[in-house]
């Protein structure tokens, strides 16, 4: 994974007025502080690719730690965050990181619409979300949506869970065929878990979104094409090892399969395992350049 510009600074200053203006939210803070450190490593290879100044757009913006990263950097920055339902607790945080932002002169534009209700074609040189696409309505429509406000030419990359692996990062759960079948042998592990706010707003939350899924609905677009990145599940193998509060978030027992893989050095295998096998997926949604006659 390329080296990225430090994020450490603005999420320095930010930490500071957290502890200052909120100290209760310190503990969600640490949380999507980690998350914006691996979303700004992890889009590095595909930033480093645009001209100065492109014009970004952050599908699920969250407290807007890496919109605000980003425009820092210079780009022009429009976050999507409705902070709907089961994420209401973001908006007092959200306040405090964006008046940090203004104050420093690197605010992103956030529009609190959801990526379905987006307007617009050909606006964007490049879109991105980070574990968000799990939570949409309607995938479909978001990815139509996200192709028409992306310039030809250009991608929107994301990375989320895969539903068609037995596996639910949120709860840390194993999953059962289905939600319906899911929710009902782990009802009390979903709903007393503290970790993720409102845990039956959360809940309720996922699509159980699929690779193949994504790939179907990507290829009835006209004009975009997809592909996925293999080597994610090898990232975040080396995360749950290197990365203290991502790995307190999985069970031991995750843990520990994780160490002992990563030991015997079997995580470099992972990057041959088919896309729809693995429990997260890169993907890439790129609208065609068009054809000059």
């Amino acid at each position: 994974m390329a080296v990225a510009p430090s994020i450490e600074s603005f999420l320095a200053d930010v930490g500071e007025a957290v502890r200052r203006e909120a100290p209760h939210l310190e503990g969600l803070f640490t949380v999507f502080a980690q998350e914006a450190r691996f979303g700004r490593a992890w889009l590095a290879p595909s930033l480093e690719r645009l001209a100065p100044g492109a014009a970004l757009l952050e599908v699920g913006a969250g407290l807007g730690l890496l919109s605000c990263q980003l425009a820092k950097e210079g780009f022009a920055v429009t976050g999507l965050e409705p902070v709907g339902e089961g994420f209401s607790s973001f908006t007092e945080l959200q306040s405090v990181v964006l008046a940090c932002a203004r104050a420093q002169e690197i605010a992103p534009r956030i529009l609190p619409i959801p990526v379905e209700r987006l307007e617009g074609d050909s606006c964007f040189d490049f879109a991105y979300s980070v574990n968000v696409m799990e939570h949409v309505e309607d995938v479909a429509l978001a990815l139509q949506t996200i192709a028409r406000a992306l310039r030809p030419g250009t991608e929107y990359r994301f990375v989320c869970a895969n539903y068609l692996f037995p596996y639910e990062p949120h709860f840390d759960i194993p999953t059962v065929f289905s939600k319906r079948l899911t929710e009902k042998l782990f009802r009390r592990r979903i709903y007393d878990n503290r970790r993720v706010g409102d845990a039956a707003a959360v809940w309720k939350s996922l699509n159980w979104i699929t690779v193949p899924q994504v790939a179907r609905a990507a290829r009835a677009l006209p004009g975009v094409s997809v592909s996925f990145d293999r080597s994610i599940l090898e990232t975040a193998l080396l995360r749950v090892v290197d990365d203290r509060e991502f790995s307190a978030r999985r069970s031991p027992l995750v843990r520990g399969l994780v160490r002992t893989a990563v030991g015997l050095r079997l995580h470099r295998l992972v990057r041959w395992i088919p896309a729809f096998m693995q429990p997260l997926m890169d993907c890439s949604i790129r609208r065609r350049a068009q054809a000059h006659g």
